[in-house]
């Protein structure tokens, strides 16, 4: 009798373990899966979408972290160095990387920008596992970000991800896990351990986030709050919690805007440089990039939700809610002519970056699923297509460098532009404590790419209208000595020796970048076909 009863619970307990054997197995072959994926695509991503790690925002991040390497550099005007992010870890923690691996700079950018791009896509192919269920599903979802790593997002001057390491590089795939874990804490039963695992890695991702880029921490953690009530099942909390985040978000700006400082003339001219802050300065295509990605997500986010589809439903309706606040934001209270722009200097159209990752997953999930299916020839027929108009607009973004910018090519004279090899000759042959002067505009100059001078040259510069204006438009204080750049620096190569000698003098620069059809009788130590580099009398 002990035995005939002891029996159906062995039977139970051995099948029991042989369920969760076969789970633990199908586990370990769906996450080996992933990780190959993820791998593939990360190399894939690099080789279609380049490498500039001196270009645009890169060339103001490099700069900060060699002077924290090395503070010898720099030593004129490091306010234009220092700290444009003033609550961020990302500078330090790059420099602290520097010291322990022994490697250099750009050797350790390099590692990291791969390694974002890996963590970006293996957070979204999680954020895909729990939204779709096919396979194929998630690897167009995963695929199709990958083609589009560096798309443009509407008018915000942002990109998916960019083609060079800066603090988003490593906010943006905290932002995604943050999401990641929110879902597993919403969705999963209130006794799975996996629940409480969730909320903790939304928590920590949530702190990655914000130690990185507190403004893109700042936009995940509302991002997490309005996925919490989209996802509630109480239609209540649904409606009014949602409705209670966007009055709160339109209430703080509101209040923003009545305590902001009074700005200096100055400064309102440098905020009306950055046109990407205003709505009413966007073409009509940048307009239609905020338009577009939102009717996308209202076809998914009106569905009614069904069994496995919460997920889904729940990101489509949190990018919604985040997109139509963050737009409301803007037109009401960051507009080019109002009194104070510290609404604009937040910019909540930032937002637009989680929403444009959704909008991604959501398009290639179809993609995978109806169209390309498990047919191989389709997957390389249209990922070859994709990956080629993604490396015509690098090409048309940077025509004249190199693909690739790896450590070392640029460096070594032989690589880069034009432009990039004279500052590479003024890196090895001027005095670290020498003080150069270029055209204000230098950086939008045919041939020039927007190639950072500081990042490869090392050397001090008279403030930039460019890039220099973006690190004025966060403090405020630099306003005044960027203004005096703007003035001396304009047209320096058409203006003639004179007028360049009184205006640059007083600021104590020895060393000017003319472009090559500069008439002047400056000592010129080196020339190539773009620019000539000269001493100042």
């Amino acid at each position: 009798m002990a035995t005939s009863l002891a029996s159906p619970v062995s039977s139970e307990r051995i099948s029991g373990r042989i369920s969760d054997r076969l789970r633990g197995e199908e586990y370990r072959r769906e996450r080996g899966f992933a990780v190959g994926l993820v791998t593939a695509l990360t190399f894939c991503a690099v080789l279609v979408h380049g490498y500039h790690p001196y270009a645009e925002d890169g060339g103001v991040y490099m700069p900060e972290i060699k002077r924290l390497v090395d503070p010898s550099l720099y030593p004129r005007g490091p306010e234009f160095v220092m700290g444009h992010l003033r609550y961020s870890m990302f500078a330090p923690l790059m420099a602290r990387m520097v010291w322990v691996s022994h490697l250099s700079v750009e050797m350790v950018l390099l590692l990291v920008h791969v390694a974002s791009f890996w963590a970006m896509l293996f957070a979204a192919w999680m954020l895909a596992k729990r939204c779709f269920g096919s396979r194929e599903a998630r690897c167009g979802a995963v695929a199709l970000l990958a083609a589009w790593m560096t798309l443009p997002i509407a008018g915000t001057s942002l990109m998916l991800m960019d083609p060079y390491v800066t603090a988003r590089s490593l906010s943006t795939p905290c932002a995604l896990l943050a999401l990641v874990g929110a879902l597993d804490f919403l969705l999963l039963d209130r006794d799975d351990a996996r629940r409480w695992q969730g909320l903790a890695l939304c928590c920590f991702a949530l702190v990655g986030a914000g130690v990185m880029h507190p403004l893109m921490g700042g936009y995940a953690l509302g991002s997490v709050l309005l996925l919490r009530t989209v996802m509630s099942p109480s239609r209540t909390v649904r409606w009014w919690g949602t409705a209670g985040l966007a009055a709160t978000a339109l209430a703080v700006a509101g209040g923003l805007v009545l305590e902001a400082p009074v700005e200096s003339g100055i400064y309102r001219q440098v905020m009306l440089t950055r046109e990407y802050w205003f709505l009413s300065q966007w073409h009509w295509y940048e307009l239609g990039g905020l338009v577009a990605p939102m009717l996308i997500l209202a076809g998914i986010a009106v569905r009614r939700k069904q069994a496995g589809d919460e997920a889904r439903v729940g990101l489509a309706r949190m990018a919604l809610a985040a997109g139509v606040t963050a737009t409301a934001v803007a037109l009401l209270f960051a507009r080019a002519g109002m009194m104070t722009h510290l609404v604009a200097r937040l910019q909540p159209l930032r937002i637009f970056q989680l929403v444009y990752v959704v909008m991604t997953l959501a398009l290639g999930a179809a993609l995978g699923e109806r169209v390309l299916q498990r047919r191989v020839w389709r997957w390389a027929a249209a990922f070859s297509v994709l990956g080629g108009v993604m490396v015509s607009a690098e090409r048309m973004t940077f025509p004249d460098s190199k693909h690739l910018e790896l450590p070392g090519a640029v460096l070594a004279g032989g690589g880069g532009n034009e432009w990039e090899r004279a500052f590479v000759w003024i890196r090895g042959n001027t005095p670290k404590d020498a003080l150069f002067a270029l055209d204000a505009h230098y950086i939008t100059r045919p041939g020039e790419d927007a190639q950072g001078f500081r990042a490869i040259a090392e050397r001090s510069e008279v403030p930039d209208y460019s890039k220099d204006g973006g690190v004025v438009s966060n403090k405020p204080e630099l306003a005044g000595e960027w203004m005096r750049g703007e003035v001396v620096q304009t047209g320096l190569s058409t203006e003639g020796d004179a007028q360049r000698v009184a205006g640059l003098r007083p600021l104590g620069v020895g060393w000017v970048v003319l472009e090559r059809e500069a008439a002047t009788r400056f000592a010129c130590a080196y020339e190539n076909a773009a620019v000539k580099v000269c001493r100042l009398p």
